[in-house]
């Protein structure tokens, strides 16, 4: 059989409380008894006082701290660990939303470019999936945490309003150092299904993303991949936000960068990790179909596979207990049993 366990141990403390209770409750007891011997003979108080028996004024007493002792231990909350298991039909999962915010983004085949469009359909996606956790990723050359897991969409959208290319120091694209900080970024906790949804041109600069594929798979982490941007290139437009001057960008040799989607990338990533890859190229998403399509399953797949111990609770008979010790103490403290005398 398991060990009874208390939830709530600090209530322990009201033990102290109660036994200094029920001791006053002695005292009077014992200066009622010597105040009355002071007026009255005990013959006298034979005749005139009607009075319990010893035993009878003690059980009451006992009951008294049986009653107080029972409800404090109700308090306690005591449970029996691993009681019934469960399926859970219904989770809440954890979605990681890691945003490509490299200056290839920048690229205006999908308007008015593939950043400006990733963050609109991120703001109507987290709008769609209400009830899930949600934490934001930003990454260029290094990865930076932009929000962690959170019910809070509104602190969300405030830190995805924020970002840009601005928003990690170091230039490039390293899709497998966001994926591993993004491992690191849920936690522990591995009782919610975890999707991360990568959004990128899957262009990456020597940073192993299929290595990191594999913290990924033993993390339980399953990948919906949406490539932005054409496959077949598109130039880099950069605006000065000071003058708001336009320029196409060039690499050292002045000449210009091309950036495309790299999809096969992408596929495999997915792939790897049992999740899927959505080509989204330059139009609009459809994001009622990549919810019920993609998401949805993933996360009721990794729900099916759950199942939870729910503990026993016990602090109903405790509470029962102290009913019934409380009605016995009233019972003994009533005029019945009574006797005229002395004990």
């Amino acid at each position: 059989m398991d060990r009874i366990v208390f939830i709530d141990e600090q209530w322990v403390h009201l033990v102290w409380l109660t036994v200094g209770f029920v001791a006053v409750l002695v005292i009077l007891e014992l200066r009622a008894r010597d105040t009355l011997g002071r007026f009255l003979s005990t013959t006298m108080q034979a005749r005139l006082a009607q009075r319990q028996t010893l035993i009878r004024r003690t059980l009451r007493l006992v009951l008294i701290f049986a009653t107080l002792l029972l409800g404090i231990f109700g308090l306690m909350r005591p449970q029996t660990p691993g009681g019934t298991e469960t399926l859970s039909s219904r989770v809440t999962a954890d979605i990681m939303v890691v945003l490509d915010v490299s200056k290839s983004m920048l690229a205006e085949d999908a308007a008015p470019n593939r950043l400006a469009r990733a963050k609109a359909e991120i703001v109507e996606f987290i709008g769609r999936v209400t009830g899930h956790r949600v934490g934001l990723v930003a990454f260029a050359g290094r990865a930076s945490v932009k929000s962690p897991l959170t019910s809070d969409y509104g602190f969300f959208r405030l830190m995805l309003r924020d970002v840009d290319t601005r928003s990690v120091s170091l230039g490039g694209t390293r899709i497998g150092d966001a994926m591993r900080k993004a491992v690191s970024a849920y936690g522990p906790n591995r009782a919610a299904p975890r999707v991360m949804l990568l959004i990128t041109d899957g262009e990456d600069h020597d940073s192993y993303p299929l290595d990191a594929v594999e913290a990924v798979v033993a993390a339980g982490i399953r990948v919906v991949a949406i490539g932005f941007g054409s496959e077949t290139g598109s130039e880099i437009t950069l605006t000065d936000p000071g003058t708001g001057a336009r320029s196409v960008l060039t690499d050292k040799d002045g000449v210009v960068v091309r950036s495309r989607l790299d999809g096969e990338l992408l596929r495999e990533i997915a792939l790897r990790s049992e999740g899927v890859y959505v080509p989204a190229g330059t139009s609009a998403l459809d994001l009622d179909a990549i919810i019920e399509a993609h998401v949805e399953p993933l996360v009721t797949d990794a729900a099916a596979r759950i199942t939870r111990r729910s503990p026993t609770e016990h602090y109903r008979w405790f509470v029962l207990a102290a009913l019934l010790s409380l009605v016995a103490a009233v019972w003994i403290g009533s005029t019945s049993g009574a006797h005229r005398g002395g004990a």
